[in-house]
């Protein structure tokens, strides 16, 4: 079961993304292309390819497809019925879905777990959290010693173990996190 809040989370961890509202509803928008919504009745909208929008039908059977002028854009279904691994990589197609193709295909590797050659993050900090650190633009250590503890933690995928980690790791190199 998820919410509006870990939808929200999930969303605005993805490059270019801007909150907002359509018809009234909570929405999310790359580039000013909606890609997620949800109805005052507690449904997500998701705007994705037939393909994953068949396959997200099957898995989620209170789901129903989303159709609009005859043609159908991707799914409808109750926030509460999806969990949030499910949520989180819903989200993620369909912002893939609607994001400019090179933006998109710039953050391909990092979604499959492909690691940059100049990352230095630690490998102790898990593969969530270095997904989330590079989806942010955080593949160094130098980086990473711009935020502030918070701010990390506010990252999908991103807990307190990794922080540790990664005070650890910084204050081996004799740097630290930023403290606001």
């Amino acid at each position: 079961m998820t919410t509006l809040s870990q939808l929200r989370k999930a969303a605005l961890a993805l490059p270019e993304v801007e909150e907002g509202t359509h018809f009234g509803m909570v929405s999310f928008a790359v580039r000013g292309k909606g890609f997620a919504s949800v109805t005052k009745e507690g449904h997500v909208q998701l705007h994705l390819p037939d393909a994953e929008a068949e396959a997200a039908v099957s898995a989620h059977p209170s789901g129903e497809r989303l159709v609009r002028m005859g043609k159908p854009i991707g799914i409808r279904v109750p926030l509460a019925d999806v969990n949030g691994k499910d949520l989180n990589a819903l989200v993620w197609q369909a912002w893939v879905a609607r994001a400019p193709k090179r933006l998109a295909s710039s953050l391909g590797d990092v979604a499959t777990g492909v690691v940059p050659p100049d990352c230095d993050l630690p490998v102790a900090v898990g593969k969530p959290a270095t997904r989330a650190l590079l989806l942010e633009g955080l593949g160094t250590l130098e980086q990473v010693s711009t935020r502030t503890e918070s701010e990390l933690l506010a990252l999908h995928g991103v807990g307190p173990k990794a922080v540790r980690v990664l005070a650890e790791e910084l204050a081996r190199t004799g740097r630290s996190l930023n403290t606001g």
